[in-house]
């Protein structure tokens, strides 16, 4: 059984400008004292061609870890728009929050992200280069992809290693990939529903404006007038 449960999050500064930086506020529910630090990481998908232009936004480390709940804001500076290609400036992108224990993930959740010019003429004649003062970031956030993943959260050896990382199995079933809120071509980033422990990208993501009840094996209905978003990992 996990032993961190993630039950809120809150998508902070949405819709906003994307040179402003991310803002999660998180609330989860540890059901035992951990000894050592949970790792919090952030990651934009600048392309969904490549892994290569994967960039990890911040890394934050929380522990040692008390019973009971706790609530933090992850906030991070955006990507590096150098680093992010031309082509893959404008529209649909991911972005992905992880936790590990111990050096194993062992949930994700992600988000898919809208940029578009603010500008009305610059959407519909967009200029060469991307202008990224210009553009709006909208974080789609009632319909999250949440995986979970079995792990070793004991000190008991794995494969002969304490704390070694588990065959990757999850610990729960994801949202089903028809509720996803957009759609395209999204390559073979992992957004296909398929586990891939060895790999920065969720199975699948999905969202759209503020909020969602998400039960550990079923997506209720959205609620529109929330901006919250209640999940179990």
């Amino acid at each position: 059984m996990a032993k961190v449960h993630i039950t809120n999050v809150v998508v902070l500064d949405n819709p906003s400008s994307f040179l402003n930086p991310f803002q999660f506020e998180l609330t989860f529910e540890c059901i035992e004292e951990l000894k050592e630090d949970l790792e919090w990481k952030m990651i934009y998908v600048g392309s969904a061609e490549s892994e290569e232009f994967d960039q990890v936004l911040d890394t934050i480390y929380v522990g040692p870890v008390p019973e009971g709940r706790h609530i933090f804001v992850f906030q991070a500076d955006p990507p590096n728009v150098s680093r992010i290609p031309e082509q893959d400036a404008v529209g649909v992108t991911v972005v992905l929050l992880t936790c590990s224990y111990r050096g194993q993930e062992f949930v994700r959740v992600g988000y898919f992200i809208n940029n578009e010019y603010a500008d009305v003429e610059m959407r519909e004649n967009p200029p060469p280069k991307p202008l990224f003062h210009k553009m709006t970031r909208n974080i789609l956030a009632s319909k999250p992809r949440v995986t979970r993943f079995k792990i070793n959260w004991d000190d008991a050896p794995v494969n002969g290693v304490a704390g070694g990382p588990s065959n990757g199995m999850m610990d729960g079933e994801e949202a089903p990939s028809d509720e996803m809120a957009t759609n395209g071509d999204n390559g073979d980033h992992g957004m296909d529903g398929e586990s891939n422990s060895g790999s920065s990208h969720p199975p699948e993501l999905v969202h759209d404006e503020n909020s969602i009840a998400m039960p550990a094996t079923e997506m209720p209905e959205f609620n529109e007038n929330s901006n919250s978003l209640a999940m179990e990992c």
